[in-house]
């Protein structure tokens, strides 16, 4: 049962974006189209869980057991840099759209903070692998729950009457921050 509570508050109460803040150069920059949306929704489920779990078993396994706690942040990021090589290359093979969709933004996913973020609060937190799993993919989920509703709604805000002032990022900026308020109405919910 603590797996799943640790799952559902890493997507919807802690969310890594509207809760925690980070990973918002993607959020805003690939959120224009909901095809797009869920593709780096499904980019980063893949990296941030396969992440956890790799920088946990190291961690554990190698850094803490010879003392070298001090290199997790340069290690977890070159874990994470090999991942989104191989997703790029993946998508590059078998998902040209969505390759060239993504553009610049998929070999970001390198330099997510939220990735990051994720891997290192794993190891802060002192969760088991199986854990950091759970919370990386859960994680994830809510970075993809997110990034999907704002892909949405900036579909809908392009036929909708929007004085000149607020076009283009102040409405994305104020719609964000409309989820952020929704989101923490699920504070009380774990």
């Amino acid at each position: 049962m603590n797996i799943v509570l640790l799952a559902v508050a890493a997507a919807l109460v802690n969310n890594v974006i509207l809760s925690q803040f980070l990973g918002l150069c993607p959020f805003l920059g690939v959120s224009k189209k909901v095809n797009t949306a869920s593709g780096m929704g499904a980019a980063v489920i893949f990296v941030m869980t396969i992440a956890s779990a790799v920088t946990s078993v190291i961690y554990y396994g190698i850094l803490e057991r010879f003392h070298l706690e001090y290199l997790n942040t340069i290690v977890f990021i070159l874990i994470i840099a090999a991942l989104v090589q191989f997703v790029e290359m993946f998508l590059k093979k078998k998902m040209k759209s969505l390759y060239q969709s993504l553009g610049v933004y998929l070999p970001l996913i390198t330099t997510n903070c939220a990735v990051l973020g994720i891997a290192l609060s794993n190891v802060q937190n002192q969760y088991t692998i199986v854990q950091s799993i759970v919370n990386g993919f859960g994680s994830a989920v809510g970075f993809t729950i997110a990034i999907v509703i704002l892909a949405g709604i900036r579909e809908k805000l392009e036929y909708s009457d929007i004085p000149e002032s607020f076009k283009g990022t102040p409405i994305v900026l104020i719609t964000s921050g409309l989820m952020a308020i929704a989101f923490y109405g699920f504070a009380g919910l774990i």
